[in-house]
């Protein structure tokens, strides 16, 4: 599984796909997968990593990384697409960024208020 995830681009690294796997964020055919979790065609794979989630459809088992184009045609992608309401902007400041300043208060009362 771990080699899979990595040989199609899913995750950046063999060992970032190994901890996803043992975190608990993949799923194979609504199981959990370990990384030596073996992947047949037309399983279904989710993956949550990098902050974002997939649903894919395997097609094609590769062990070795291959080019973005060939990894691509490996999977078909079945992530349903993000609703409206997750698009909107929210605005927010970093933990332990202090207070705003008077220009960034500013800022943010105007993006409130919806002027601009």
């Amino acid at each position: 599984m771990d080699r899979w995830l990595w040989a199609v681009r899913l995750t950046k690294t063999r060992p970032d796909a190994a901890a996803a796997c043992r975190g608990g964020h993949v799923r194979v055919n609504d199981r959990p997968a370990k990384p030596a979790t073996t992947v047949l065609p037309d399983d279904e794979v989710k993956v949550r990593a990098g902050g974002t989630a997939k649903i894919v459809e395997v097609v094609r088992v590769i062990q070795k990384r291959v080019g973005a184009t060939d990894a691509a045609s490996c999977y078909l992608d079945r992530t349903p697409k993000p609703s409206a309401e997750a698009a909107v902007v929210v605005a927010r400041r970093d933990r332990g960024a202090g207070r705003p300043t008077k220009r960034e208060r500013r800022v943010l009362d105007r993006f409130r208020s919806g002027e601009a």
